[in-house]
């Protein structure tokens, strides 16, 4: 697999990231601002196989090729609700089809509910866009990441309500788009 982009996408995110976001929920007609900081470091390999034996995966033999990260992040609202989370996550390739690699994205700690899971991604290295699909309880979360240029990324996070096993996404609850851009420490 020739995954040089794909890594090169997860070099660049590496660092400390500011994030403004506008949240719209569908269900009640709301829209929502917020400010994140998220903190991005590499894990190491040791971190990397907790990750894998939390979620049941298996032992892998590459770890060191694999892209892992402690995200840490804190968020509040325009409304002055705020929220801190910290989690491990990382991303095993699994096929490569021209430009698109796709694979598992595994977390230690999900964002909707509090449990190792295990989600799916789609990497394109033409615009540079992740896209991690994930099957909660109650919704499908797609996120997308694009990374335009190493200090600038776009969001896009679409919730909907998890429609019944073989049926379509198509009852969106949540529609977020955000703005993220590298904060130099220095």
């Amino acid at each position: 697999m020739n995954t040089s982009v794909f890594e090169q996408f997860f070099a660049d995110c590496v660092g400390n990231w500011q994030s403004d976001r506008t949240y719209h929920y569908l269900t009640h007609q709301e829209i929502e601002r917020s400010q994140t900081t998220f903190e991005v470091a590499p894990l190491n390999n040791k971190q990397k196989a907790k990750v894998l034996s939390d979620n049941v995966y298996g032992q892998l033999d590459n770890l060191e090729s694999l892209p892992g990260f402690n995200l840490g992040f804190y968020t509040i609202s325009e409304k002055g609700e705020e929220k801190r989370q910290t989690l491990n996550l990382m991303f095993v390739p699994r096929s490569e089809d021209g430009l698109i690699l796709e694979g598992d994205y595994l977390r230690d700690r999900a964002y909707e509910e509090e449990r190792p899971i295990i989600a799916h991604f789609r990497f394109n290295s033409h615009n540079r866009e992740l896209l991690m699909t994930t099957n909660y309880t109650r919704v499908v979360s797609v996120d997308s990441i694009t990374l335009t240029n190493p200090t600038l990324r776009i969001r896009r996070i679409l919730n909907y309500e998890k429609p019944v096993k073989g049926q379509p996404l198509d009852n969106l609850l949540l529609a977020g788009f955000g703005v993220e851009q590298k904060v130099s420490t220095s």
